[in-house]
Formats: structure tokens, C-alpha cells, sequence
């Protein structure tokens, strides 16, 4: 297959200059940082913070679907899931049948999840201030746009 031939912008737009994937990836260590920063406090990584949230959310949840949400593989979930487990904050059990398998989290998960809500919104409230409200939407709103449109690229491959 050739390789994909680059758009220039019309004239008088401005052009993307360096790595958009290492663009990315800054931004979103600075980003980590800041939450880490917060959420830690309760004694959870940022990332620890989101799954423990989503399993008490939509649990009890079956791995694929938790998977399907997060937009990992299964494989990535089962890693992530093992310090949860391990902190007793959450359990797999067993589901609907015999091949199938619930996540859900335990009540020591539950009120671990409900004190690193309150380093989560300090650390939002932070995030927003510093970069300010309208350009916070303004970033969710691109951000969402390009989920979309990769979806849409993820689509057409399968």
C-alpha cells in the first residue's frame, strides 16, 4: 500500500508542525501529573482512580463490556484490574453462566472510590482554572471530535 500523502493546509491557516502522537503524549503527562498529584493523595494512581470508578459505576460489569467502555483491550483491563484486586477494592466473580465473569467492586472500593472523588474534582477545579473554562470545552469538544473520526478510520479497517 503507498504511503499516505500529507494535506498542507489552504494558505493563510496554520500548519501542524512536529509529531501529533508526541504532542499528545506531553500533554497528557502534564495532565497526569497534575491529577496524580491530587488523586494520590487518596492513595490511587490517576488511572486506578478512573477504572475503580467505571467498575462501580456500571458493575457488576462484564469484562468485555468494562473493556469496551474504557477502550482497552482485554488484556490491558486484566493488568489494570490486579492492584484493584489485590487492595480488596475489587472482585471478579462468577456471571450469568458458566463461561462468564462479573467485575464489580467491593464495598471497601466503593468508599476508597468516594474519597478519591473529592481528589478528582480538586484536581479538575485545578485543570480548569489554570486553563480556564472555555478553553477546557474547547479541548473536550476537539478531543471528542477526533475520537469520532478515528472511530470512524477503526470502523472502515474492520
Amino acid at each position: 500500500m503507498p504511503a499516505p500523502k500529507l494535506t498542507l493546509p489552504a494558505p493563510g491557516l496554520l500548519a501542524p508542525k512536529g509529531c501529533s502522537s508526541l504532542k499528545l503524549r506531553q500533554l497528557s503527562r502534564r495532565v497526569s501529573q497534575l491529577f496524580d498529584a491530587e488523586v494520590g493523595s487518596a492513595g490511587l494512581k490517576t488511572t486506578q482512580y478512573s477504572l475503580l470508578s467505571h467498575v462501580v459505576r456500571l458493575g457488576p460489569v462484564r469484562p468485555g463490556q468494562l473493556a469496551a467502555v474504557l477502550e482497552m483491550d482485554a488484556s490491558t483491563l486484566t493488568r489494570n484490574l490486579q492492584p484493584l484486586i489485590a487492595q480488596g477494592w475489587v472482585q471478579i466473580g462468577p456471571g450469568d453462566d458458566a463461561r462468564s465473569r462479573q467485575v464489580q467492586a467491593t464495598s471497601a472500593g466503593r468508599t476508597k472510590q468516594a474519597q478519591a472523588r473529592k481528589a478528582w474534582q480538586r484536581a479538575q477545579q485545578e485543570f480548569i482554572e489554570r486553563m480556564g473554562a472555555e478553553r477546557v470545552a474547547r479541548l473536550h469538544a476537539v478531543i471528542d471530535e477526533c475520537l469520532g473520526l478515528l472511530q470512524e478510520t477503526v470502523d472502515a479497517d474492520e
